[in-house]
């Protein structure tokens, strides 16, 4: 039985498994000697902090990644989250035991990492962001202050940026972004020969919009990715702490805008942007480009960052059927060039 209503028992703990629409997804979880040896794993970690495991574990099944939530008490709080991702995402878990030390302020500390087999044990790190907006607890002036502490974040990891590709953490940086551009076009089957040949009849002017956000000599930093409400946790007023890093890319760091400049567009309004952007660029003033100069770097750093977007698609199990990722990855390309270079 394949969906929300999927159970798992006889031999093992009781387990509710969520594949959501991707039924046809091919995971780990589906490994008998999978699932022993990392619930053995995760036995031990809790055993160390002498914590017991209560209850049926929840899991979601995932074409990138397996979320499995242990319960340990009778409090909603009390429990701790299993993260295994793909191959091509297994940078996640050595990603998240480096910002931990890196910027713990900003980040959950991992109760484990396992780095080489890509996968994480995490502590639960209170309420969604998304649950707090939907409640009503808080509004768009929220986000204002969550990307100033997310920009004040990605300057704090500048000094590390030389340190993201030993983690295995995707490189999407502006002078590497015409080459990933044609790989994206050469590799998605979705494109015909005509398509194509017109979308790299305008790789010069993707050219140049590097040439020229490269020009303002900001530095390259870790862009998450996919920054939406649901990546984001909000365990107290003004506290935010991000997580979920699995399209992260070392990049030019206001590409980190496309996606929330977007959903404060669309929930609130397009006036509630600007106090938003402006919260965030401050952290990245006293580096030499004026205000207005900054705006036009994080206009071209939101266009561009649609070829992150598209890469992170294929960020999959290995036998997974990839049709969902080619349109999604197509469409983000397309967007490269329907883009217009408007002030956010």
């Amino acid at each position: 039985m394949r969906g929300n209503d999927e159970r798992t028992g006889g031999g093992e703990r009781a387990a509710v498994v969520d594949r959501g629409r991707f039924a046809d997804s091919v995971t780990p979880w589906d490994d008998v000697g999978w699932r022993r040896e990392v619930f053995g794993w995760v036995e031990r970690v809790l055993a160390s902090r002498g914590l017991v495991e209560a209850g049926v574990r929840e899991v979601r099944v995932r074409p990138w990644s397996v979320l499995v939530r242990f319960r340990t008490g009778g409090g909603e709080r009390d429990a701790v989250w299993l993260k295994a991702g793909a191959p091509s995402n297994a940078f996640e878990a050595g990603l998240a035991g480096a910002l931990a030390e890196w910027t713990p302020e900003h980040v959950m500390t991992p109760l484990a990492v396992d780095a080489g087999r890509g996968r994480a044990l995490l502590p639960d790190g209170g309420p969604l962001f998304r649950d707090v907006l939907d409640a009503g607890a808080a509004g768009p002036e929220a986000w204002t202050t969550a990307l100033g502490r997310y920009g004040e974040m990605q300057r704090r990891l500048v000094p590390y940026a030389s340190r993201f590709s030993a983690l295995g953490v995707p490189g999407a940086r502006t002078r590497e972004l015409p080459d990933v551009f044609d790989a994206l076009v050469a590799r998605n089957p979705l494109f015909d020969a005509d398509e194509r040949a017109a979308l790299l009849r305008r790789r010069s002017r993707l050219v140049d919009l590097c040439a020229e956000l490269d020009a303002y000599g900001l530095p390259d930093s870790l862009d998450h990715g996919d920054l939406h409400d649901g990546q984001i946790l909000a365990p107290s007023p003004g506290r935010f702490t991000f997580f979920d890093w699995g399209d992260a890319c070392a990049a030019h760091p206001f590409g980190s805008l496309l996606v929330p400049v977007r959903e404060v567009r669309q929930r609130y309004g397009p006036e509630h942007v600007a106090p938003m952007v402006d919260a965030y660029l401050e952290h990245w003033t006293g580096l030499g480009p004026s205000p207005a100069e900054l705006r036009r770097a994080a206009v071209l750093a939101v266009r561009l960052a649609a070829l992150g977007r598209a890469g992170s698609w294929f960020r999959l199990f290995p036998g997974t059927p990839t049709g969902d990722s080619e349109e999604a990855s197509a469409s983000w390309v397309r967007q490269l060039f329907a883009a217009t270079d408007d002030e956010l």
